[in-house]
């Protein structure tokens, strides 16, 4: 019988860790552009500036989290 740390079962939790941290970046990327481009008038090259920003440090964020 198979262990439940066998290698097919961590790889599993793997994807789930990067596709968390992958969605949690793209919606604040998502959130801070419409925001600057929109509601603040800004430029586009500001807004995708900011939006590369906030989606590095939600990643940032979202790795530390699922590594607890």
């Amino acid at each position: 019988m198979r262990d439940l740390s066998s290698p097919a079962v961590e790889g599993s939790s793997v994807v789930k860790k990067w596709g968390f941290v992958a969605m949690h970046s793209a919606v604040a990327a998502a959130f801070i552009f419409l925001l600057q481009r929109f509601a603040l008038n800004a430029s586009l090259e500001s807004s995708l500036l900011w939006a590369l920003t906030f989606a590095v440090c939600a990643a940032g964020l979202a790795y530390k989290q699922a590594n607890r």
